[in-house]
């Protein structure tokens, strides 16, 4: 009898340790006969003493933030400012030594006014008394006025017929406008101006002027001073003043004191009251 009871513990041990090995190769084997990896068998958790399977132990991982890197705001760089170019004063002249010629007697204004736009217009130069004869007859011949005399309008038309280019009396009916289409229309043809004076009874040539900017390329700009040649000089007019010296660089206060606009109904000119101009076109 105590034989037989030493027996039994053996073998039960001895089950219980045949139970665990062949479960394992019993996976094994199953395995390969399915062609499953064996790698799947060793996912089961390990037998504890009592035969109850371990839990796995989850790995203790400290799991640090990944520092992200906060970009710096960039400040955004403004694009230059680039200061518009000021304005430059300007001035241009057309005359030359020799251009002026007086009015042979005190009728001849237009004559000697086309003589000297001739003069500043071509490189021939044109002084003769019976020159500027010539030339005054046409402009009286043109003019068609009922006083005989020689107007704007025949001024005008004698400026083409001696081959000086086209030419448009216009008027202007403000006296700082009229200088602007006066300094503008010289700035783009090199071709001098007609001022009509006294009113509508007196011929002075603009050959030049100085502005605040350039007229060719400014939207707006003054005529600050205006070069004018007056055929009278320098006998000058009781009335009117003093004919400045040829080629002066006038104020415009000067200038305004004898470019005044021209309302007479006496004779249509074919334009309204205003400041009169006799423009290169």
């Amino acid at each position: 009898m105590i034989a037989v009871r030493r027996v039994l513990p053996l073998i039960l041990v001895a089950a219980v340790a045949g139970g665990c090995s062949l479960s394992d190769s019993g996976a094994a084997r199953a395995a390969e006969a399915t062609g499953t990896p064996r790698a799947a068998a060793a996912t089961a958790p390990p037998a504890s003493p009592s035969g109850t399977p371990r839990p796995v132990a989850t790995p203790r991982v400290t799991a640090s933030p990944i520092a992200t890197a906060t970009p710096k705001p960039v400040a955004a760089t403004p694009a230059p400012v680039v200061a518009a170019a000021e304005p430059e004063p300007f001035r241009m002249n057309l005359f030359r030594t020799g251009d002026f010629v007086p009015q042979y007697t005190f009728e001849w204004c237009v004559g000697a006014s086309l003589q000297m736009m001739r003069n500043l217009t071509d490189a021939e130069v044109t002084r003769s008394r019976s020159t500027q004869q010539t030339y005054w007859e046409l402009a009286r011949d043109l003019s068609s006025s009922p006083f005989g005399g020689a107007n704007p309008r025949g001024w005008t038309a004698a400026l083409e017929e001696l081959g000086l280019g086209d030419y448009q009396l216009v008027s202007v009916p403000e006296f700082d406008e009229a200088l602007r289409v006066a300094a503008k229309a010289i700035r783009d043809t090199d071709r001098p101006v007609g001022l009509v004076m006294w009113r509508g009874r007196h011929a002075w040539v603009m050959s030049g002027f100085a502005s605040d900017a350039d007229p060719r390329t400014a939207d707006e700009f003054d005529v600050t001073g205006v070069r004018v040649l007056d055929p009278l000089y320098p006998h000058g007019n009781s009335t009117w003043g003093p004919s400045p010296k040829p080629n002066t660089l006038l104020s415009t206060d000067k200038l305004a004191r004898q470019f005044v606009i021209r309302d007479s109904r006496r004779v249509n000119l074919g334009v309204p009251p205003g400041y009169l101009l006799i423009i290169p076109v």
